[in-house]
């Protein structure tokens, strides 16, 4: 369990410090604006990725339900309900919300 919890943090931390640089870059040439982008797209990936692994170590995957687009439903320890999107967020839904698979 500890091992999992330094990966994680290990990612995390990764995701973060490569999402805020990337979004501090200065993107007023066309190199600089690609670069900028594919910067922020592989911080949005490690984000996303780090906050799945803390998702699977730390709360219950919701088997027989699914998000409004297909996504993979978690529940936390107050019963809520959510799923990460694109950017690594953990976005929130009701239960009426909510499909079968």
């Amino acid at each position: 369990m500890k091992i999992k919890a330094f990966v994680f943090g290990l990612l995390l931390t990764a995701g973060l410090g490569i999402h805020a640089n990337a979004q501090s870059k200065d993107t007023s040439t066309s190199t600089d604006g690609k670069v900028g982008k594919t910067v922020n797209k592989i911080g949005n990936k490690t984000a996303k990725t780090a906050v799945k692994a803390q998702s699977i170590i730390k709360d219950k995957k919701y088997d027989s339900k699914v998000g409004p687009d297909g996504q993979t439903i978690y529940i936390n320890g107050k019963s809520e309900y959510y799923y990460v999107d694109a950017k690594g967020k953990k976005v929130f839904v009701k239960a009426s919300d909510l499909k079968d698979k």
